[in-house]
């Protein structure tokens, strides 16, 4: 993993930023619905299967890998990993984990598997300790659906990386819809790009084959 600083002078976002990190700092969200049903009928876990949807699409794109330093410094990562939710129904709390990203699905499942066997049943926020610097929150909310979701962040206007929550999938005649919430920073990312986002992220779901031990993406 590496973070690359951004020239300020050069950076075609830069006047965008200054608008939107200092004049006016503002985050918003965008919650859609997607179409798993590939990932229904190939019998994949939904969790894993979203969490590589995610993060493979998050890795082709700057604006969801640009963050800021401990100086404050804005730059980019050169590749990202998700960090996300788990929940424990003993003390209805949650704990996060993350997971080292694998171009080729089975490989990034067999590394969750590992992980969630190792760190399942540690209580706390952290239950895998050493969380890197370039994670992604990914959350699920599997007990109800919704059409919309937001955070309410007074300091997340200093966050600049997506955070994605999910909620309940449901079924809809022969298809199934999974709700999700996309929170990011305007400061690094417009309509435009979460709009490619979430395309390119249901491309890559109805893609054949795609959680089967193919090739990588």
């Amino acid at each position: 993993m590496e973070f690359q600083r951004i020239d300020r002078r050069s950076w075609p976002r830069d006047a965008c930023f200054n608008h939107y990190f200092h004049a006016v700092p503002c985050t918003y969200s965008m919650t859609v619905k997607l179409d798993i049903t590939p990932i229904r009928r190939q019998g994949v876990k939904l969790y894993p299967a979203m969490l590589y949807a995610l993060c493979t699409v998050v890795n082709r794109h700057a604006e969801f890998r640009t963050s800021l330093d401990e100086a404050g410094n804005v730059g980019v990562f050169s590749d990202m990993v998700p960090c996300y939710t788990i929940f424990h129904k003993d003390t209805e709390t949650f704990s996060n984990i993350w997971t080292e990203y694998h171009p080729r699905f089975s490989e990034f499942l067999r590394a969750y598997q590992q992980d969630l066997q190792r760190y399942g049943q540690n209580p706390g926020l952290e239950a895998k300790p050493g969380t890197p610097a370039n994670s992604f929150p990914v959350s699920m909310i599997p007990w109800t659906t919704f059409d919309g979701f937001n955070l309410n962040l007074p300091n997340g206007v200093g966050y600049l990386l997506p955070i994605f929550t999910m909620g309940k999938f449901y079924q809809q005649e022969d298809r199934y819809w999974l709700p999700l919430s996309v929170q990011v920073h305007h400061g690094v990312c417009d309509g435009f790009h979460l709009c490619r986002f979430v395309n390119e992220l249901q491309e890559l779901i109805r893609q054949e084959g795609i959680f089967a031990a193919g090739e990588p993406v």
